[in-house]
């Protein structure tokens, strides 16, 4: 993605704000159009609120395709998102090895929600087998005590 003019920096700010505001009908007024143009931000922000029936109709597939795009751009928050996604199979058949590629890509953006997410993965057999030591690796990753999870 390129360099934001000002006037669409505005309205990225302005359309986040009012998302957080949950706003959701005028954020998507405002994020809806950046999102088109392929800016990450608006992308994730539009998948949730589509995802979710957010001021507008739910399109579990569409926001999946969203989620994926901003994704694709290395946007942590999209990571994590699309690697739920797959875990539950929301707007996507549910996929345990792309939920697993997806949050340790979040988990590498920086994000320790991700790595408990995998923890917990492996904790509950969520997808996979039990694997209570690929576990306490993820949950430490995270920022837990691993000897909490024996």
């Amino acid at each position: 993605m390129t360099e934001l003019t000002d006037d669409q920096g505005m309205q990225l700010s302005s359309g986040i704000a009012a998302f957080e505001a949950k706003e959701f009908r005028r954020a998507w007024q405002m994020l809806e159009p950046l999102s088109d143009q392929g800016m990450a931000d608006a992308q994730y922000r539009c998948a949730i609120m589509i995802q979710n029936g957010l001021g507008v109709i739910a399109r579990p597939s569409a926001a999946a395709k969203l989620m994926q795009a901003a994704a694709e751009q290395n946007l942590g928050l999209a990571q994590h998102g699309l690697g739920v996604m797959y875990l539950f199979g929301e707007g996507v058949e549910q996929d345990a090895s792309l939920a697993i590629r997806w949050l340790e890509a979040a988990g590498e953006s920086g994000l320790a929600g991700a790595w408990s997410t995998l923890g917990m993965m492996f904790m509950e057999a969520q997808g996979v087998e039990k694997d209570v030591e690929k576990a306490r690796v993820y949950y430490q990753k995270a920022g837990f005590n691993p000897d909490e999870f024996a």
